[in-house]
């Protein structure tokens, strides 16, 4: 068996249509999906995604640079053309790379699938659990319009609810302005005083409606200082959070250690990590509880699972990044991945099936039902990809967002 042509796609079917709950991401603009069909001289084709906001045709020029690489090798030998691939270009590493390494791996896991009549979390290991369990977004501009959004994600069967105020920039917004220029992001201007002091009334608003037992998490978007995370980390701690995500940037992944000697607040980050070496620190010391990384960035299923095998003696549960700036088909693999780990603590989710041209272009979405999602039982990732119907979407460019402090100054992403 070998592999005959690899296409590579850019597609953006989104830029019209609102994804609920994801309020950072630039609208207008959509979302631009990275595409790998991987074809073989036996019929069986796979599909895999390399997907990274606001740098797509980055990726897309790497797959269409390896793509060659590949025509002849067997798509069975799995390992072999990861490290192939991981290694082709001597400078290796990066999130552009593994992206585009991750595309690769999740469309050869799909036609290992395919052949063996199985879906891929079988051949991963089989299910470690019936379902796997998922949170939701909830903001708002106050705190009863964010109760309200968590009692909305309550109501239709979800257990763990991320809430959040303010939308981008959240409680620590200054004011937002918009770009002078078509089809570029605005400026969102951020001060740490005001989060620090409106986020813990914010959680005692919440636990004093809602109570102790609803699993609520909260994302700090790494605007604060290592000395400010740990003020905030331990001002919650009464609140019981699920967990805090990114209190620091990850350059500042050493200041973890002395926000973990502060608090019992659980730590979550990694979900912009692409490389082991940036990861394992965060094991071996013990200064996390969940890592956030998706298999789409960290070079795939491949790389994912060898990921969680060693974070499984530290104690550290998965939690993968998973709003709309992945797509469909990414979700479909951190699922797979997730329903063979035995660390698995939670996925973050979108509700692809609920957009009707996702539908279409990926048939079928991974689908949840009263909190969890569930793969697709069908044979390899248990989705597809209409290339017809990707002609209607060209690509657009899209940017990510912009945030400075209240002098000027740039800040966080």
């Amino acid at each position: 068996m070998k592999i005959t042509e690899v296409r590579v796609f850019v597609v953006n079917p989104t830029a019209t249509e609102r994804f609920e709950g994801i309020g950072h991401l630039y609208r207008r603009g959509g979302m631009n999906y990275v595409v790998v069909k991987v074809l073989t001289d036996e019929s069986v084709y796979g599909v895999g995604e390399g997907t990274l906001h606001a740098s797509e045709l980055a990726v897309a020029a790497v797959l269409n640079h390896l793509k060659d690489l590949l025509i002849g090798k067997d798509p069975r030998n799995i390992e072999d053309t990861w490290q192939f691939l991981y290694r082709a270009t001597y400078w290796r590493g990066g999130p552009i790379f593994k992206s585009a390494i991750a595309a690769i791996d999740m469309a050869l896991w799909d036609i290992k699938g395919k052949l063996a009549n199985m879906p891929v979390y079988q051949l991963l290991g089989g299910a470690c659990r019936k379902g796997v369990l998922v949170y939701r977004h909830a903001d708002g501009r106050d705190f009863k319009e964010v109760t309200d959004n968590v009692r909305k994600w309550l109501e239709q069967g979800y257990k763990v609810v991320r809430a959040q105020m303010g939308g981008y920039g959240g409680s620590g917004k200054l004011r937002f302005e918009p770009s002078e220029r078509e089809g570029l992001p605005g400026t969102t201007y951020f001060e740490p005083t005001r989060y620090l002091i409106e986020v813990p009334k914010l959680f005692e608003h919440l636990r004093s409606e809602l109570g102790m037992e609803v699993e609520l998490l909260h994302d700090v978007h790494e605007q604060l200082s290592p000395i400010e995370a740990a003020q905030l980390a331990k001002r919650l701690e009464p609140y019981r959070l699920f967990f805090l995500e990114d209190p620091v940037s990850p350059e500042q992944k050493e200041a973890l250690a002395f926000i973990r000697s502060q608090t019992t607040t659980p730590l979550a980050i990694g979900e912009i990590f692409c490389d082991r070496e940036q990861i394992l620190p965060l094991f071996v010391n013990r200064w996390i509880d969940y890592i956030r990384i998706p298999p789409l960035h960290v070079g795939g299923i491949t790389e994912s699972k060898k990921l969680m095998a060693l974070a499984e003696p530290f104690g550290v549960k998965s939690a993968f990044h998973g709003a709309a700036d992945l797509g469909p088909i990414a979700q479909a693999a951190a699922l797979h991945v997730q329903m063979s780990i035995p660390n698995f603590g939670v996925q973050e989710w979108t509700d692809f099936r609920s957009i009707q041209v996702l539908c279409d272009l990926f048939p079928t979405p991974c689908e949840v039902r009263d909190g969890y999602a569930y793969p697709n039982e069908a044979p390899g990732l248990g989705i597809d990809f209409n290339e017809e119907l990707a002609e209607r979407f060209p690509y657009v460019p899209t940017y990510m967002p912009q945030i400075r402090r209240a002098d000027g100054t740039v800040h966080g992403y």
